[in-house]
């Protein structure tokens, strides 16, 4: 896997000579200048890239909070379904078991009248 380096950007290289530029003291050869905003630029390179290796731990980080996050959602949803289905099958018993009791009842009722 090759890597291509494509050189700082030109916001890079402006912020870089602006700055450098600024601080310039008096008596400064232009050349002093220019290593001056050679060293800020690479300074903004380095933040750059340690931000972006930065962020892709962060994304890996969420990525791994999400899937486990994913996970015991999922778990906790086979766990409600599994007490559902029990639930539902104990609400089914209360009614068959009531009406067995009440024709029980209605057949002992009129044996005695």
């Amino acid at each position: 896997m090759a890597k291509y380096k494509t050189g700082p950007s030109k916001e890079t290289e402006a912020a870089a000579q602006q700055t450098a530029k600024a601080t310039q003291k008096s008596g400064q050869t232009k050349e002093q200048t220019k290593l001056i905003a050679l060293g800020i630029q690479k300074g903004i390179e380095h933040y750059k890239k340690q931000q972006k290796s930065k962020s892709r731990e962060l994304d890996k980080k969420l990525r791994n909070v999400k899937k486990t996050e994913n996970q015991s959602s999922s778990l906790l949803q086979d766990a409600k379904a599994t007490t559902h289905i029990d639930s539902k099958h104990s609400q089914s018993i209360i009614p068959w078991s009531l009406l067995v009791i009440s024709w029980i009842i209605f057949i002992v009722y009129l044996q005695f009248n």
